[in-house]
């Protein structure tokens, strides 16, 4: 299978400091398969965007698009073990997963696909990538879920040592925050980071959502509107915290200095707090452990397959020095993954 894309690539791939389009080629060859450079461009694209937007350098893109093409290689590997392991989606697997997409977010699965294809995708390359989220869940929860275990024990270990001397009561709080930090060591670089709170105040005041402001100008947590989860009373930071005990549910702080610069807070909601029984607390133990111990292994079972396959990056992307894998010597009968 091939994932056929087109957009353009940037010269920082080749590290010139020009924008200079390149042509079209073969980025990689995983097995008997190839990614094309398009591929590259088009997966790497938005967020090659968004880094130089940001200010990012030449050989900070030519990270990212080294680090797509890794990602796409690993989809390969996965895509050619589905075909020998003949796990792929059936079709009506495929219209099960939009319909309850579609269910998901309040539209018929006729309405999905006019807002797919408006956003200028079309609606088979959308089947296309559903049957591989689909098939890449299946190889997770059959080879490598099965292998991943949590014992009570454990759980009731981690309960004692991270949940069991929690506070036994006081507040806490749901908070986001918009932080700006001083850059440099100017006289007025503390007045230039809190005029951008002061902005940024003005602009929720004026009715605009925290987190949407938070997402543009907060350097904490910006990618999640500023949100700092649950935070109890007795682990609030100095700097926030008689703003944020004086303030209602729904309220935002003014201006606050502090040592790296300035900042402000919204208390979104503000509750008793009831410590969590080891019954209480298991499952999301339990979550947590067993996703940090499949991500291992999930780690590991790639780095297998890429053991088991012959890996050629070409061209401007063989130049970071990517080494060539041969074919695995299997035994008669070995499945080869």
């Amino acid at each position: 299978m091939r994932w056929l894309v087109a957009v353009p690539l940037l010269a920082a791939l080749a590290g010139a400091a020009h924008a200079e389009l390149l042509l079209d080629g073969i980025a990689a060859q995983v097995g008997g398969e190839i990614v094309l450079v398009s591929e590259v461009r088009e997966a790497a694209g938005p967020a090659a965007a968004r880094a130089r937007a940001q200010g990012a350098r030449d050989e900070d893109i030519r990270e990212l698009y080294l680090e797509v093409l890794e990602q796409m290689i690993e989809r390969a590997l996965i895509q050619q073990l589905v075909q020998r392991a003949e796990i792929g989606a059936s079709d009506a697997e495929v219209d099960d997963a939009i319909a309850s997409i579609a269910r998901e977010n309040g539209l018929t699965s006729e309405k999905l696909r006019t807002t797919v294809e408006a956003q200028g995708m079309p609606y088979a390359l959308y089947r296309d990538r559903i049957r591989s989220e689909i098939e890449h869940a299946r190889v997770i929860n059959d080879l490598v879920a099965t292998k991943t275990r949590v014992e009570e024990r454990e759980l009731k270990k981690l309960y004692e040592e991270q949940i069991e001397k929690q506070p036994q009561g006081g507040e806490q709080f749901f908070l986001r925050v918009i932080v700006v930090t001083a850059k440099g060591d100017a006289p007025d670089a503390r007045d230039v980071a809190c005029s951008q709170v002061d902005a940024a105040k003005a602009r929720v005041s004026s009715g605009e959502a925290f987190e949407a402001v938070a997402r543009e100008l907060s350097e904490a947590n910006p990618e999640s509107g500023g949100e700092q989860g649950w935070v109890h009373e007795s682990e609030l930071a100095a700097w926030m915290r008689d703003p944020v005990e004086a303030l209602p549910a729904g309220g935002v702080s003014d201006r606050i200095e502090a040592g790296f610069g300035c900042g402000i807070v919204q208390v979104v909601e503000r509750r008793a707090f009831v410590p969590l029984s080891f019954e209480q607390a298991r499952e999301g133990l339990h979550r947590r452990v067993f996703e940090e111990r499949m991500a291992v292994e999930y780690k590991k079972f790639v780095a297998r397959l890429r053991e088991q396959t012959y890996i050629e990056r070409k061209g401007i992307f063989g130049e970071s020095g990517a080494q060539r894998r041969p074919p695995p010597r299997s035994e008669p009968g070995e499945p080869g993954f």
